[in-house]
């Protein structure tokens, strides 16, 4: 019985999951050197090194570095929140709620997207190509004020899955292993989840992992979008709805088109555009209705900022009711 108590420390909790999201919204996300996802990048890292000076550099080492990785930084998060559940449960659930806390990014996605638009207002172009290079990954000397706009609204937008919704969605099915497990593949996503020849085999782990815990939510920000749409002014659900079904392909992979489409049917403007890589067209599609205007406004991008961030309370809202009614019995595996 003790030890299922014990266990019980690390099973998802409404009002840790309140607290959390209530952090997360009015303080940030930490910056310090100890952040867990600064100190996953920096594992992964040494992690790399060890299996490539030993010939790891395969599938082989990618499946030896996500096994390494998440086994752990999901046994630390555990051993933690045990130990200090150990002393005294208050500080079980304080530990247990600054995990949550750590691992949430919905306000930063915000803060960047305010920076560039911040930039782009004041006349300052360099400053807004300054703060979105630090968001994508594309050529932003070729960037306007709108394309810098733009592009913190498909940021934004995209990242509201693997940002926000993603590690609740993990959170409430498996508790803190969940939601740390989620963080690692993250992690090694952004890292070495890249088609290049250097990672094209050796991220291969990460990158599929990461397209599995993200399936279903990317599909859940398609209808929370919408619903978000249907109470803001300016917004249409009906067309949030429509784009996402019809487009979200435009995007490459197989999740991050369902949020930015999302976004862009319910903002009613269109996204992407021309895009230049390394001096090369990568594409010049544009993801929306084809009546609706480009964006690039500062409206659109605030527009599209209190849409990411009602989206994330919706979710942050729903998350909290099955936690909080036996509807939880039926999704959760019973293991704790």
């Amino acid at each position: 019985m003790g030890l299922e108590v014990e266990l019980s420390s690390l099973a998802p909790r409404a009002s840790a999951l309140v607290a959390a999201c209530a952090m997360d919204w009015l303080i940030g996300d930490p910056v310090c050197p100890a952040h867990p996802v600064r100190l996953m990048g920096r594992t992964l890292s040494f992690f790399e090194g060890r299996l490539r000076a030993a010939g790891w550099d395969g599938y082989g080492g990618g499946v030896c570095l996500f096994v390494m990785l998440s086994s752990l930084w999901v046994s630390a998060a555990i051993v933690a929140v045990l130990a200090f559940h150990a002393v005294h449960p208050a500080l079980g659930w304080t530990a247990h709620t600054l995990v949550v806390y750590t691992l949430l990014a919905l306000k930063d996605l915000i803060v960047h997207a305010e920076r560039v638009g911040a930039a782009a207002d004041a006349g300052d172009l360099a400053g807004a190509r300054m703060a979105i290079s630090h968001l994508v990954g594309r050529d932003t000397d070729r960037m306007d004020a709108a394309a810098c706009r733009r592009a913190a609204i498909e940021s934004a937008s995209e990242n509201l899955t693997d940002g926000f919704l993603s590690p609740i969605f993990w959170y409430v099915v498996a508790g803190i292993p969940g939601i740390v497990l989620f963080k690692v593949v993250s992690t090694m996503d952004s890292m070495v989840g890249y088609r290049t020849p250097r990672y094209l085999r050796f991220g291969w782990c990460g990158a599929r992992a990461d397209d599995f815990m993200n399936l279903v939510p990317a599909r859940v920000s398609w209808l929370l979008v919408a619903a978000a749409a249907a109470f803001l002014p300016g917004c249409s659900a009906r067309k949030s709805l429509h784009v996402a079904w019809t487009q979200h392909a435009i995007v490459p992979g197989p999740n991050s088109g369902w949020s930015e489409a999302a976004v862009a049917g319910a903002i009613q403007r269109r996204l992407i555009g021309p895009i230049w890589v390394k001096g090369t067209l990568v594409t010049d599609r544009w993801l929306g209705a084809p009546g609706d205007p480009e964006a690039g406004s500062a409206e659109d991008l605030a527009r599209a900022n209190r849409l990411v961030l009602a989206s994330g309370m919706l979710f942050c809202g729903a998350a909290t009711w099955i936690l909080c009614t036996e509807i939880a019995l039926d999704f959760i595996p019973c293991v704790w």
